[in-house]
């Protein structure tokens, strides 16, 4: 992939990913600096070691260097020349309490601007990040929400200036509830030395980063204290999980033993892949071949699968989502398309897709049996499902096998994003309630898979009878993935293989949608009343995972500090809505309430007021107000 990738292009958020042009860019880096002050008073080694240093870097298979102060010009040139991106860290004081003076945080603002000016435009340029590891007793102190504002904030100043250059903020365990909404990709300092801790605490990062890119900034052990042996093993492990969890890209801390702080250097510590002479440890072979394979660690095994493509009447979409399916980054599988009747172009574009079987529906029968007649017709091992609305990212495949054959899972699935092209009314669809989403019990299993996105071993598909045809045009994912739980099966959850799923361009389309799931809603709730309360509403034992919060939250989110305030995890909890508010806009309460109160304020309008002013309709505008505000679109989609 590298040989194809070069400096010459900026690199760009690509989903969970990163890209540049039309290559993936996976990030293999490694932590460099910083050193004492050489002839020019710079905080790196001299232009001659530098070079020496990049040359021995990009040996190891890195393509990406991490450093703590704003680099010269020469630096950037140097890791231009040698393809190496770098990840900048811009240096302030972060224990003081900056945000209750006026003056500093404009010199914040300032000092940015002038990072952006120095460094930001350069081509070989990754990313800024505004802070590294804030310290938890200054986030209290100025809170949680203030803090991510000013990060963001900080974010834009460099946009300002450099529009292509990235922004992030390097996060740890113990300031793990900050999450600013208009940087670009999530950074996380890591250091765990127990492989099963590291996978379930890299599943809940996944979770934490939701729909962005999330890279291990920092990951590493000290050779000093731990040995060379095991400080090697850790590198190596680490790698492996971090591809497997679907990582953007891992950056191992340190190249060097060689460490410069707080005017002094820093000798009782040997966290480097070289010695301070540059003498590679036993780590560095690792990394180097670990380098060499990530982030396609291959799965267990890789069974065939086959995906099944439901269409009816999509051919406006179809083209680009069997131009994908062909395009997989997978050993075995085949692409099945079932034309559900369709009376528009979908034989014809179909036709022009000879890898491509397709059977057909004389006529339409709906989504569900669109579905059975793929599974019937399936050769592989496992079914996956996408919609004809979507495109699959080329790694989609390798990410939902890899969890599949390696958990105790019988389906699993995945997100689907939003184009980056799509209209300003799709946007605003992506972000309002009711869009496909998956609801998860823990951080890696699921209750619910979205049906653009899932797969399943097929002979669980038949022992469950496969999908229920009632379903004509959507619940039939919500159907079995509860009849498959209720057999004792589990689903899981796979952050990395997701897949471009369009919204409705126009409102009506969205209405429209919203009307058959209605219709889904009702078939659910006759066939798993166990799973709707008194008022209708379904009761999912997971969280649902959506761009847009549903509900009104009655308490503030808590965040778990640890003892003293000083706990090296500490994670934000956020409380449920309330069961008596969401009965204000059951059917029943409109029935019984709203529509008698605006019948007779028809003929007495001094009711009028009271029903404006109705629990239902204050909820209504509430919600509506409260999940715009905070509806996840990312600083580029972002309109009123």
């Amino acid at each position: 992939m590298d040989s194809a990738v070069t400096t010459a292009a900026r690199v760009r958020v690509d989903g969970k990913g990163f890209r540049v042009g039309v290559h993936k860019f996976h990030v293999r880096g490694v932590a460099y600096g910083p050193f004492a002050p050489n002839g020019e008073g710079e905080l790196f080694a001299s232009p001659d070691a530098t070079l020496r240093d990049l040359t021995q870097i990009r040996g190891l298979g890195a393509n990406v260097v991490r450093i703590y102060t704003v680099p010269p010009a020469w630096f950037l040139d140097l890791a231009q020349a040698h393809d190496l991106r770098v990840l900048i860290d811009v240096p302030w004081n972060k224990h003081g309490c900056f945000l209750e003076s006026v003056s500093a945080r404009q010199r914040l603002r300032d000092r940015f601007r002038q990072a952006a000016r120095d460094a930001a435009k350069h081509p070989a340029t990754l990313a800024i990040s505004v802070v590294n590891e804030l310290p938890p007793d200054v986030v209290r102190w100025g809170g949680v929400r203030a803090v991510e504002s000013f990060l963001d904030e900080l974010g834009d100043v460099v946009r300002q200036e450099a529009p292509e250059c990235l922004c992030t903020f390097g996060n740890y365990p113990r300031t793990e509830y900050l999450r600013p909404r208009g940087l670009d990709f999530a950074c996380f300092n890591l250091y765990l030395h127990d492989p099963r801790a590291l996978r379930q605490y890299l599943a809940r990062l996944q979770t934490l980063a939701g729909e962005r890119p999330l890279v291990l900034g920092e990951f590493g052990m000290d050779a000093l204290r731990e040995g060379e042996p095991r400080q090697a093993a850790l590198l190596g492990w680490t790698i492996e999980q971090g591809s497997r969890a679907g990582l953007a890209g891992m950056i191992a801390y340190s190249f060097t033993d060689e460490w410069f702080k707080d005017g002094c250097h820093i000798d009782d510590w040997q966290f480097g892949l070289t010695t301070r002479e540059r003498r590679p440890r036993p780590g560095f072979e690792v990394v180097q071949r670990a380098y060499q394979i990530a982030p396609y660690f291959p799965p267990r095994r890789e069974p065939f699968v086959s995906v099944v493509v439901a269409c009816y009447n999509g051919a406006r979409s179809l083209r680009a989502c069997l131009d994908s399916l062909t395009r997989l980054r997978y050993p075995t599988y085949e692409v099945i398309l079932v034309d559900d009747g369709s009376t528009d172009e979908t034989s014809a574009i179909a036709a022009q897709c000879p890898e491509v079987r397709r059977l057909r529906h004389e006529r339409n029968l709906g989504l569900s049996a669109s579905r059975n007649t793929g599974i019937a017709a399936a050769r592989g091992e496992i079914v996956a499902f996408t919609d004809d609305d979507c495109r699959v990212d080329e790694d989609w495949l390798h990410y939902l096998v890899t969890e599949l054959t390696e958990h105790d899972w019988v389906g699993v699935g995945g997100h689907n994003l939003a184009p980056a092209d799509d209209s300003a009314v799709a946007a605003a669809v992506w972000v309002s309630p009711g869009g496909p989403a998956h609801v998860l019990l823990t951080d890696q299993e699921a209750e619910h898979l979205p049906g653009c996105n899932m797969a399943f071993w097929k002979w669980a598909l038949v022992e469950a009878g496969c999908f229920d045809p009632v379903f004509q045009r959507a619940g039939d994912d919500v159907d079995l993935c509860w009849r498959l739980q209720q057999r004792g099966y589990r689903l899981g959850f796979s952050a990395a293989g997701f897949v471009w799923h369009a919204r409705r361009s126009t409102v009506r389309g969205y209405l429209k949608q919203q009307h058959g799931y209605g219709e889904a809603e009702a078939l659910l709730a006759a066939k798993h009343p166990e799973y709707f309360n008194l008022l209708g509403g379904s009761l999912w034992r997971g969280r649902i995972y959506a761009t847009s919060p549903t509900v009104l939250p009655t308490r503030r989110p808590l965040i778990y500090h640890g003892r003293f305030g000083a706990g090296w995890f500490q994670s934000l909890y956020v409380t449920g809505s309330s069961t008596v508010l969401s009965g204000a806009t059951s059917l029943e309460y409109h029935v019984l309430v709203t529509v008698p109160l605006w019948v007779l304020s028809a003929l007495f309008g001094w009711l009028l007021p009271l029903a404006g002013g109705s629990p239902s309709v204050l909820k209504i505008v509430a919600e509506g107000l409260h999940g715009s505000g905070s509806a996840e679109t990312g600083a580029a989609a972002e309109r009123w």
